[in-house]
């Protein structure tokens, strides 16, 4: 199963958290937010449709996402699980660790923000569009 929706860059993009990276709703962020590399997303996890919520939430899913700039592209792989909710009203969570909140898409994921490609944080520093495709595997 595949779901594709869009964010963008921002200025104040640092791309440092070392176990996370989140993608949100909101427009507007500070320099502390160091785990966003992604906002103005069209989309947050309760609007996924539910047949990609199932997927997601199943014991063994290994769940890709791959994250596009024009001038750049990255891809982590993680997991899912049955606790996920998928239903934060904002914000989309990857994490390398496993815990699950709300917030949470994935867990055991193989990149957090600090291990993304420098192209690609560069580009979204200069507020390019962000193509995020999920893949379930």
């Amino acid at each position: 199963m595949r779901y594709v929706f869009y964010a963008k860059g921002h200025p104040n993009i640092t791309s440092k958290h070392r176990s996370t990276f989140e993608i949100t709703k909101d427009k507007e962020i500070g320099k502390a937010a160091d785990c966003i590399i992604g906002v103005g997303s069209q989309i947050s996890m309760e609007d996924f449709p539910m047949e990609l919520k199932k997927a997601i939430a199943k014991k063994n899913a290994t769940i890709k996402v791959l994250l596009k700039t024009e001038n750049a592209e990255d891809e982590i792989t993680g997991k899912g699980h049955p606790d996920l909710t998928l239903d934060h009203p904002t914000d989309i969570v990857c994490r390398k660790s496993d815990y699950i909140c709300d917030r949470t898409l994935m867990i055991k994921a193989d990149k957090a923000a600090c291990d993304l490609k420098r192209e690609l944080i560069e580009d979204l520093k200069k507020g390019s569009d962000l193509r995020v495709k999920i893949i379930i595997k």
